[in-house]
């Protein structure tokens, strides 16, 4: 079974402009058969899908992501099938707007996890079956306090990053109990600052104690850079995915338009390896890196990777940094 991941997909602002004139495959570029390829796909969705909703403003914020309501076509085009809604734009539109995408991805048949009505729904598992194989995820983000879910409020699924706090306590129980009913289970963790190639320090602990817990890979994002895959007890932990598809300007120090799609390869039960297409992000678009650009992205993420313990080779047939765990 292959699983494939991207970081943050925004289709708000100039992207959903692009979208008035261009197909729903256009935000894709020439992915799509990296994907196609996968069993199922998963993504963070950074924005709210919705016509309606007002920007948020009860508590200061700069940026405001909303796509149209039709451009769930862009997700059905990919066959996404899974999303994260933990991350600091899904309330970018308010309350209204997090409940049309709510219910604009449970009419696509889009699982979703990270956000809902109140904390109990923010905390429910996203379940997805592949053949006999039941695939959970769970999802939650260190990002807006102020949007947290609780039992009587509709929100995303808030987890401080800090082992001593209770609501870490209790995400580490979720992940226990949801791990005994799903055969692979997936923790997305919208985390941490934009910018910078490491993990935080705080992050590495967390990460290990989520797979001590149970979770047979952990997802991060919120990062505009990919920040190196390890693999801890031979399940991988991809610290951060980057950014995948958005309009954002380019850092040309930490290269927030380089990423790629990370297909897990699950075999007998377990993660085996990590295999990523590196990408760039064009006129709105992703797309496969192509030559010595693409090699370069892999070598970056290689050096990150293997720094964390990881085995990491480039394979030119398959144009992939193939990643696996390192030896003992």
């Amino acid at each position: 079974m292959r699983l494939a991941f991207v970081g943050d997909v925004m289709l708000g602002r100039n992207v959903n402009d692009a979208l008035q004139a261009q197909p729903p495959e256009y935000p894709w570029g020439d992915t799509l058969p990296i994907f196609q390829a996968a069993d199922a796909r998963i993504i963070n969705l950074e924005c709210a899908l919705a016509d309606g909703g007002e920007p948020w403003a009860l508590t200061p914020k700069v940026f405001h992501f909303r796509s149209d309501a039709k451009n769930i076509a862009v997700l059905r085009a990919a066959d996404i099938n899974m999303v994260s809604l933990a991350n600091n734009h899904a309330l970018d539109y308010g309350y209204d707007a997090l409940d049309e995408t709510l219910r604009i991805l449970d009419t696509a048949g889009v699982a979703r996890a990270g956000a809902g009505h109140d904390l109990t729904a923010a905390r429910r598992p996203a379940i997805l079956t592949v053949g006999d194989v039941t695939i959970g995820m769970l999802a939650f983000t260190d990002n807006e306090p102020a949007w947290a879910a609780t039992p009587e409020r509709a929100g995303v699924f808030y987890v401080p990053v800090d082992l001593d706090d209770a609501r870490v306590r209790e995400l580490l129980d979720i992940t226990r109990r949801t791990k005994t009913a799903v055969d692979a289970l997936i923790v997305s963790a919208h985390w941490g600052p934009n910018w910078g190639y490491q993990p935080p320090p705080e992050h590495v602990p967390f990460a290990r104690a989520l797979i001590e817990a149970g979770a047979d890979v952990v997802f991060g994002h919120s990062g505009h850079v990919f920040r190196g895959v390890e693999f801890y007890h031979g399940r991988p932990i991809l610290y951060c995915a980057g950014n995948f598809v958005d309009d954002y300007a380019v850092d040309l120090v930490e290269r927030n338009d380089e990423s790629g799609i990370f297909t897990l390869e699950w075999e007998a039960g377990a993660a085996r390896a990590v295999r990523v297409h590196p990408t760039t992000i064009g006129d709105c678009q992703a797309r496969l890196a192509r030559g010595s650009e693409a090699e370069a992205i892999a070598g970056k993420l290689r050096r990150l990777s293997v720094a964390r313990g990881a085995a990491a080779e480039w394979d030119a047939a398959e144009r992939s940094l193939l990643i696996r765990p390192g030896a003992d």
